[in-house]
């Protein structure tokens, strides 16, 4: 019986009827019913969002245009509506271009570029637009005006989502009292919800852009960040791609558009950090990959019977005795001169010994004769030669059980080289055989050559294996069959075949999958960095130190790496203690190309491998061994990349991407490692603290006790502590000398290290007679005698100068830590 379903369809033009029904939609409809792709799915974070794509932007302008970053953010209450105003200070925006910046998406400069920008895609500010116009009916008033312009432009704008282009309601000139940049005004359905996040964003976007200047003002709070430097990020440059991570669908796109002949040319031209040098390289490993190796056999040996000159002489015919005589020299010459022979090196000695032996005897070796001395040689090396000679010592070697192949005695060498020791020879002897005997068969499937590709060797071995198995019931694993195989493909040769051209490999699947295994195979440079904008390890410590109260920063960046052939830079600080919040779990700032990644921490591959750090190790609480560490730390993680791995639209998260995940891990376990080194010393600091107060107190009481017992005055303890806990001693001595004082400050390094310290004594009168070293500066009335020893372990300087008797003295002592120091000021 014919089910209902399977007669669906028969009714004539149905399919045309439902092809008449499909139809194309624009990418501002689409996401005009999928805004929360964009980050604008509820009025907190839509608030949240705007600001952000409204500052990115302000920041890619004025930076591009070498200007330092003044932005002005404000929120106000509009009725049932927030309104958003975003002003900067950047080079504006001209009357033409304005318009489809903020009215039509995926409209940018940036999209194609390989260089680092917070914007890439042409979606942000336009879709901020669109969610405004969506939630409120009202357009966006953009007022924006370029340097040296007498007037502004302004004009009120909206999406139009069926077409993806920007519907102007109001278009005019204004004045404005900027010299220049750009003014937007939104309102929107939102809320405050999400203040918080909001105050996150435009603090933290203060510290990865010390350089910027930014101002909050929202109807409860105000908040202002000043610039920590006036150095703008280095300015970046477009890039070629990376070899590196480029994937197959890309080349084969790449092919079919370069107007390149070679693929030489092709690399060079299409990529960064290729040469020629590096394009031979890559050249080779295609080689291997599309062509295979040639196996190189060892030259006979003395004591083998094989004889290279009288198979060339048979081979060679009517050339004269003298001539053929010296030709089957020089060949057999060559051959011993190699460790081992590939065919296409045979070939070469072949060549060079005939054009040798035409030239010193008049007699041509042609392309068959030669040939065939080729085959000749070649079929003696491979123990293959089919002579009557052979066939009778054959015969007399019957009885010879012993008696093996040259293969089998080659391959026998380099098998018991490559596994364990474990396996008797037998067992290596055997499998040598029957690895001998699939070369052999290559001969009759007219790969006389042994030229094989590494995929083929690994065939090779891996049938070799099994019958070893199945015959000598001998285990050989993987890792047996894997020493074997980079065995024989070490000593194979790579062949001097022309890799196909261009337009050879233009659709080719293949051969360019080959291609791009080759390059990911063949060692190169890094990514240039010129395309990347990173903090730098400086700005990063100076932006934490800006923004947060804390005993202690670090910071490291990263080199460049390389991932779907476009470079990053991983970058990662520290700051701890202080007046950051000990309660809790440690706060994790998350950046991408400068911007603060405020929502789905919980679906960032930086959360996720901040979680995976064994924190313990150094030195924080982490309870469980896992998760967030506990305690008063930040920190931060940023990823620079002319190509950031969002997990979606709205740029929130990083995707979890294995080479850049392990850079995040490296920077943090970096930055990591010197609060290691902090909290260690501070702890010992806190011991060697605990144990000069317990000294401290002990001694003066020992002192009095032994004047009690012996009747004598109490010994001096002053220096003892300093001596007792190998303490750098700074003590002041002062004598009176005539009219005046002669002061000696004297340092005594107890210590096992060299030291060095900067004293400054505050003298209330002109010190004279200063000693060699020692500066003075006068300000307000006080003198600052400036001394920088360097001091080693065990030795002492001494500091001297004269002041009038009434002077008094204040000493400050830098260089060492309070715990090593003891000072005497008398």
């Amino acid at each position: 019986m014919t089910s209902f379903q399977s007669t669906l369809g028969d009714e004539p033009g149905i399919a045309e009827e439902l092809a008449e029904s499909q139809q194309s939609i624009s990418i501002a409809e689409f996401f005009e019913k999928n805004k929360h792709m964009l980050g604008f799915d509820s009025g907190a974070r839509g608030l949240v969002t705007a600001v952000k794509e409204a500052v990115d932007n302000a920041l890619d302008a004025a930076e591009e245009a070498g200007i330092l970053p003044d932005i002005y953010v404000e929120i106000q209450e509009a009725g049932d509506y927030y309104r958003l105003i975003v002003e900067d200070n950047g080079p504006g925006l001209t009357k033409e271009s304005l318009p489809k910046v903020f009215g039509k998406l995926l409209y940018g400069s940036r999209f194609h570029a390989r260089e680092q920008s917070r914007g890439q895609q042409g979606i942000g500010i336009s879709a901020a637009v669109l969610y405004s116009q969506l939630t409120s009916g009202k357009p966006a008033k953009i007022t924006s005006r370029t340097q040296g312009s007498s007037e502004a432009e302004y004009f009120e704008l909206i999406v139009d989502t069926d077409e993806n282009e920007p519907e102007i309601s109001v278009e005019e000139t204004t004045t404005w009292d900027r010299p220049h940049g750009t003014r937007i005004e939104l309102e929107m359905e939102a809320n405050m919800r999400a203040r918080q996040q909001l105050h996150d964003y435009i603090k933290h976007t203060a510290v990865v852009n010390p350089h910027a200047r930014l101002e909050l003002r929202e109807p409860q709070e105000h908040f202002k960040f000043e610039r920590a430097t006036d150095q703008l990020p280095e300015e970046t440059e477009e890039i070629r791609p990376h070899p590196h991570g480029v994937e197959l669908g890309t080349v084969m796109k790449m092919l079919a558009a370069t107007d390149s002949q070679t693929v030489s040319g092709f690399v060079q031209e299409e990529f960064t950090r290729v040469g020629k040098k590096t394009a031979d390289s890559i050249i080779d490993a295609f080689r291997d990959r599309h062509y295979g190796r040639e196996m190189r056999w060892r030259p006979p040996a003395s004591h083998e019977s094989v004889n290279i000159e009288a198979a060339v002489e048979a081979a060679t015919a009517n050339k004269g005795a003298d001539a053929t005589s010296a030709f089957a020299e020089a060949i057999a010459e060559a051959v011993d001169d190699h460790d081992r022979v590939a065919h296409h090196e045979l070939l070469a000695a072949v060549d060079a010994a005939a054009d040798d032996v035409e030239a010193d005897h008049g007699t041509t070796f042609g392309d068959t004769v030669r040939e065939n001395a080729v085959e000749a040689v070649w079929l003696e090396l491979i123990d293959a030669a089919d002579t009557e000679l052979e066939a009778a010592a054959d015969a007399a070697d019957e009885s010879d059980e012993n008696a093996e192949s040259r293969l089998t005695a080659d391959l026998y060498d380099l098998a018991d080289d490559a596994t364990s020791t474990r396996k008797d020879d037998e067992i290596i002897h055997a499998f040598a055989e029957r690895l001998a005997a699939k070369f052999e068969d290559e001969r009759e499937a007219e790969n006389v050559r042994h030229r094989l590709t590494r995929t083929r060797l690994r065939e090779f071995v891996d049938r070799a294996a099994e019958l070893t198995e199945e015959y000598d019931d001998v285990s050989f694993g993987e890792t047996a069959r894997e020493n074997v195989v980079e065995a024989v493909w070490d000593v194979m040769a790579t062949v001097p075949d022309d890799p196909p051209l261009v337009r050879e490999l233009n659709g080719d699947r293949d051969a360019t999958s080959n291609l791009v295994d080759a390059m990911r195979a063949t060692d190169i440079m890094a990514p240039p960095t010129r395309c990347l904008s990173p903090i730098s390890e400086d700005l990063i410590t100076a932006g934490l130190e800006k923004e947060f109260d804390a005993d202690f920063f670090a910071s490291a960046t990263r080199d460049a790496g390389v991932s779907g052939g476009d470079p990053f830079i991983v970058e990662a600080g520290i700051a701890y203690g202080g007046d950051l919040p000990a309660d809790g779990t440690g706060e994790v700032m998350r950046f991408a190309n400068r911007v603060p990644l405020v929502y789905q921490r919980g679906a960032c591959a930086t959360t996720d491998v901040v979680k995976s750090i064994g924190w313990r190790n150094y030195g924080l609480d982490q309870p469980g061994g896992s998760g967030l560490p506990n305690g008063p730390v930040v920190i931060m993680i940023h990823v620079a990349s002319t190509n950031v791995p969002f997990t979606s639209e709205s740029k929130d998260a990083v995707a979890n991407v294995p080479e850049i995940e392990d850079e995040i891990e490296l920077a943090i376990r970096e930055a990591a490692r010197d609060l290691k080194s902090y909290l260690n010393k501070r702890r010992s600091m806190q011991q060697r603290r605990k144990k000069q107060n317990v000294l401290g107190k002990i001694l003066p009481e020992m002192a009095e006790k032994v004047a009690e017992v012996t009747g004598r005055d109490e010994p001096d303890i002053g220096d003892a502590i300093a001596r007792i806990m190998n303490n750098v001693l700074v003590e002041r001595q002062v004598e009176a000398n005539g009219d005046g004082t002669a002061v000696s400050v004297v340092v005594e390094n107890n210590s096992s290290t060299n030291e060095s310290l900067e004293i400054t004594d505050i003298v209330s009168a002109e010190p004279t007679s200063l000693s060699d070293g020692a500066t003075v500066v006068e300000m307000d009335g006080e003198w600052f005698v400036k001394w920088e020893p360097e001091v080693g372990s065990d030795g002492e300087a001494t500091l001297e100068y004269e002041v009038p008797d009434d002077a008094t003295f204040d000493l400050d002592v830098k260089g060492v830590e309070s715990e090593k120091l003891t000072v005497s000021d008398q």
